[in-house]
């Protein structure tokens, strides 16, 4: 096992795109404007070591509770729907009312850490060093470090219409990414 730059830098734009931490800004900030706090630090940690433990273990997990990757990626494709019907309607489906904060649920698991990264993990398990994996992981944690941390400047700087527009068009994005989650997983549901 060795590093390779090329396999890191390849994983670790996979990984950007699936996590999507800049398309999840909106959400990040509406989550900041419920519950007052986001502690970026424990999301970020947290959401890393769900990534890594996923990406040693979770196959064999899966199988252990008699769950298969595409069972988890359609269950993962409803959380991110609603999560998008959330951004784009307006209304509010998720409620954690006794939450102080917003770190864990729903920012560090499922918006970062969700079915979409897990199954991801998965699929470039199988292409790529454990290693390089590991070593994207970080990179991309520290970039999800640096967004949350900066949210509230960016929500500034954007403007509550800017935030608005923004939202709504992730929104659809998330949407997107959902019914695509779904639609490649479904059909191994019925194999």
């Amino acid at each position: 096992m060795e590093l390779d730059f090329k396999e890191i830098i390849t994983v670790g734009m996979v990984l950007f795109a699936v996590i999507d931490i800049v398309g999840t800004i909106p959400i990040v900030v509406d989550l900041r404007t419920k519950h007052g706090h986001i502690e970026s630090e424990k999301a970020s940690l947290v959401a890393g070591l769900i990534m890594i433990v996923f990406l040693f273990i979770g196959e064999e997990f899966l199988n252990l509770i008699g769950i298969d990757v595409h069972s988890f990626a359609v269950a993962g494709s409803f959380v991110l729907f609603f999560l998008a019907l959330e951004m784009i309607l307006g209304i509010r489906i998720y409620r954690d009312e006794a939450a102080s904060s917003a770190s864990i649920v729903p920012i560090a698991f499922p918006l970062i850490a969700g079915a979409g990264t897990m199954t991801t993990l998965l699929s470039l398990k199988a292409q790529y060093q454990t290693l390089n994996i590991v070593v994207a992981i970080v990179l991309n944690i520290i970039v999800v470090y640096i967004v949350l941390k900066s949210s509230a400047k960016i929500e500034k700087m954007l403007g509550k219409n800017g935030l608005g527009v923004i939202r709504k068009t992730f929104g659809v994005v998330l949407l997107a990414i959902a019914v695509k989650l779904f639609a490649a997983n479904v059909k191994g549901l019925f194999v």
